[in-house]
């Protein structure tokens, strides 16, 4: 992949003023699930890139040192995107702020520049764990991506276009970027086998944080959404609707990267269709325009 091309962001920017609330018509459920990445990920991938500036000095292979910035500036991109599109929520009279303040506590102070509670970390172990957490998140979000590049059932459920772009573009950089986060670790995580403990440690904390504050997300939309004015919960038997109509992904989907994550031989190159991503990022709106303004800038 390296040889072929470097990942770089793509500076788009989407119109967010004709998406309704409800952006899948009639399923809140699964509109409210896939809304709970616009709470997680403003913050988490600002965090991503901020241990990504403290692990910058330990690189000392130059491919990987490009494809990490690479790395670093589609996930500042996507940060933004997704930031705007609580902007969006809160315009309709959904205000995320509850829940997104304790998502900045989780990232900023939980995971921040010194271990909690007093733990007893050098500076480099510390950061060595950080870096295993990303790689864990990544593992999902290159499941996520492909899942929303194949979700054929999400086209005939006649989405807002925009969002769906959106998240399609988002899914295909995440499959673009599959392999950066784990390169990453494995390239400053020192020696096995307490490298390889450690990865097994990042995902054992992140699978079960990722899934409990999902459901906490999805739960929090519906009950402040106004349009549904509390005559909705989230519920297992809704979510699982959802997911046999093709809107969500499925259980076994989402549980079996974990453990594919933690063979030893893994690498997650094996995750997806790096064409479709491509494929799709060649005809995305968003990106073609990203990608016309920035040749026209060069014109100039």
């Amino acid at each position: 992949m390296r040889d072929r091309y470097r990942i770089a962001p793509r500076r788009v920017s989407f119109d967010w003023q004709h998406t309704p609330l409800h952006w899948i018509p009639d399923e809140p459920t699964a509109t409210h699930v896939i809304n709970v990445l616009h709470l997680l990920l403003p913050a988490g991938e600002r965090w991503f890139v901020k241990v990504f500036k403290e692990a910058l000095p330990l690189v000392r292979d130059e491919a990987l040192l490009k494809d990490v910035k690479g790395f670093m500036g589609q996930e500042s991109t996507h940060s933004v995107q997704h930031s705007y599109v609580l902007r969006h929520l809160a315009e309709q009279g959904l205000d995320t702020g509850p829940y997104t303040q304790r998502v900045d506590f989780l990232f900023d102070v939980l995971l921040g520049d010194r271990p909690p509670f007093g733990l007893r970390l050098s500076e480099r172990e510390w950061l060595r764990f950080r870096l295993s957490v990303i790689a864990a998140v990544e593992q999902f979000t290159a499941v996520l991506g492909d899942w929303v590049l194949r979700a054929d059932s999400l086209d005939e459920a006649e989405p807002d276009p925009v969002m769906l772009d959106l998240l399609r573009w988002h899914g295909a950089e995440e499959v673009e970027h599959r392999s950066v986060a784990f390169d990453m670790y494995q390239h400053c995580g020192g020696s096995d086998p307490a490298r390889y403990a450690r990865r097994l440690l990042g995902m054992a904390i992140t699978a079960p944080m990722l899934f409990y504050l999902w459901g906490w997300g999805a739960g929090y939309l519906i009950r402040h959404d106004p349009w549904l004015a509390g005559r909705l919960r989230y519920s297992l038997r809704e979510h699982n609707r959802a997911v046999a109509k093709g809107l969500l992904p499925t259980w076994r989907e989402l549980g079996s990267a974990v453990p594919r994550y933690a063979r030893r031989s893994y690498h997650p190159s094996q995750e997806g269709s790096l064409r479709k991503a491509l494929d799709y990022l060649a005809t995305s709106p968003a990106a073609r325009a990203a990608a016309g303004a920035v040749g026209r800038a060069a014109l100039s």
